[in-house]
């Protein structure tokens, strides 16, 4: 049983890259757990940057670290979002126009390496181990800081669902049952105005939140960024599905990261980049529909189709987790404690065919984790396979393994 008058070290959490329901859950499986193990739980925040905005000569805490308790998380644990906030904060790149005012004296280059004063303020604030719970940007500086001897333990987190090492990231369920539940509520105007219905949800890299959905009957096609599509492909199947569908409509959903075939370049809102050197993607889908509407004809008897346009963007990744993303971040959190417990470090928890486990972290900066094509998606009819399900995972084509 354990010694709660007993104090065992202190842990330090944050939360990196974009919000995703389940991550409070986490930080509440971590810190509940922790606290009644003897561990003390700092919550760090705005991920990355909450280490390296930390002035040891001057700061109480209460701006960048708060101390949490079983009162603090238990109130936010049911809720979507992370409480400690979130940045896109690379400290190994941080451009000289955001370096902090009490760093600014000693870091002049354009891009600046902010690392050292990390370590320093973890071991300030006396952080035995650190849990960083983010996608592959997030968990690729945790992999960093690992090899430079800080005990981590990574929890993955992101929509895509594309972390290298798990079959199952926080926040995927949720976007996915939000994207099918959305596509069907938006088919009633798709149907009720005789059109096609374009909708874009997330995948930069992979295409596992366009696939999945489609699979389980959202829509009838879907493209995705591992594979180019071509404009003139899609439209003639469309046009077909819609003559097939009494309702006379067809759904098509968009990878936010999806190119046209012939066009190496994804499709972004503006050319500014976060510190991973990403630009925010966003507009294909408006592509899609635009070029639909404009080639229709062509597969229509000469008569224009016209497009329902909708981008879900913010609308899957708000709001409460479902089931799924409960349950998962309670084990991830307790998975990561029994790693603490156990004195082990430099690992990722993760599920490995429907099974809880952990590998090393090294395994996030090792490669991408994206759709097998050949094995999962239909080039010639832009859809799912829908062959060979024995032994499959859960969640069919996300396994790593």
């Amino acid at each position: 049983m354990a010694n709660i008058n007993t104090h065992r070290g202190t842990i330090g959490i944050l939360t990196g890259g974009g919000d995703v329901p389940g991550l409070n859950p986490a930080i509440r499986a971590v810190t509940v757990r922790a606290l009644r193990e003897g561990f003390r739980v700092l919550g760090i925040r705005r991920g990355w940057r909450g280490l390296i905005d930390f002035d040891r000569s001057s700061d109480n805490g209460t701006e960048h670290v708060m101390n949490l308790t079983e009162e603090v998380v238990n109130k936010v644990g049911r809720t979507g979002g992370t409480f400690l906030h979130t940045s896109r904060t690379r400290p190994s790149h941080v451009p000289q126009t955001v370096v902090p005012e009490h760093l600014r004296d000693r870091y002049h280059a354009e891009v600046n390496d902010l690392t050292d004063e990390v370590l320093a303020n973890l071991g300030h604030l006396g952080i035995d181990t650190l849990i960083p719970i983010g996608g592959d940007d997030t968990l690729s500086y945790g992999a960093h800081l690992h090899r430079l001897g800080v005990p981590v333990i990574a929890i993955p987190k992101t929509m895509d669902n594309d972390v290298p090492g798990t079959d199952y990231c926080i926040g995927f369920s949720t976007c996915v049952t939000r994207t099918i539940a959305m596509t069907h509520a938006l088919r009633t105007s798709a149907g009720s105005h005789e059109r096609f219905l374009v909708i874009e949800v997330f995948g930069r890299y992979a295409g596992f939140t366009a696939l999945l959905p489609t699979m389980a009957g959202a829509a009838h096609r879907c493209v995705i960024p591992e594979h180019p599509f071509s404009i003139e492909q899609l439209c003639d199947l469309l046009a077909r599905d819609r003559d097939a569908n009494p309702s006379h409509y067809s759904v098509v959903l968009v990878s936010e990261g999806a190119t046209f075939d012939g066009q190496s370049d994804m499709v972004f809102e503006d050319q500014e980049q976060d510190m991973f050197g990403h630009k925010k993607l966003g507009g294909i889908g408006d592509r899609v529909a635009r070029v639909l509407k404009e080639i229709s004809p062509k597969f229509n008897h000469g008569r224009r189709v016209n497009v329902i346009n909708q981008r879900l963007g913010y609308l899957v990744r708000s709001g409460d987790p479902d089931a799924l993303d409960c349950v998962v971040p309670m084990a991830f959190g307790n998975l990561a404690m029994d790693l603490i417990l156990d004195g082990v470090s430099g690992r990722l928890v993760n599920v490995r065919n429907g099974r809880y486990d952990n590998v090393p972290i090294d395994v996030v900066t090792s490669r991408k984790k994206v759709v097998d094509v050949g094995k999962f998606y239909n080039t010639e009819r832009l859809r799912p396979k829908y062959t060979r399900f024995e032994g499959a995972p859960v969640f069919i084509m996300t396994s790593d393994y």
